[in-house]
């Protein structure tokens, strides 16, 4: 796996070193391919995580927001194995998994819905109005006085 140094981004950068620490630490991790997922961009501040969570019910899936990091958490309840059903091939896996994703500042979780074996998480950046861009006034450093001119 080839190592980056990020050190150049340092000198013209001011407060990312938290994204630079965490693109170092995500440097050399495996992916994760179960169970599969999408990341979409639906719009300016909309995204979705769509997971394939065949077999799973909303009960067997846990989804927790704290802070920047989202965790999608998926087990079957532990069922005494059912000896009526005889598998040819199992080929739906329906094994537990944990995915965990981190989020950008200000990117919340709207909702969460389960939809033909897929679960789509949609997210949302909201800015606060004190982290939007605004116009700053330029006062200018002279002041102008009015000079008495009368003759005594």
């Amino acid at each position: 796996m080839a190592t980056y140094d990020f050190s150049p981004f340092y000198r013209s950068t001011v407060g990312f070193d938290r994204l630079f620490t965490r693109l170092d630490s995500m440097v050399g991790q495996e992916a994760k391919s179960y169970p599969p997922y999408n990341i979409e961009k639906l719009g300016e501040n909309a995204y979705r995580i769509s997971i394939a969570v065949a077999g799973f019910s909303d009960g067997d899936i846990a989804i927790e927001s704290k802070e920047n990091n989202l965790v999608v958490k998926g087990a079957k309840a532990a069922e005494g194995e059912d000896k009526s059903r005889e598998f040819l091939h199992r080929g739906i896996a329906e094994r537990a998994f944990e995915l965990r994703f981190q989020l950008a500042d200000y990117v919340e979780v709207a909702g969460a819905n389960l939809e033909n074996g897929l679960l789509h998480v949609e997210l949302k950046r909201e800015l606060p109005e004190s982290k939007k861009a605004r116009q700053i006034p330029i006062n200018s450093g002279s002041t102008k006085t009015i000079e008495d001119q009368t003759v005594n």
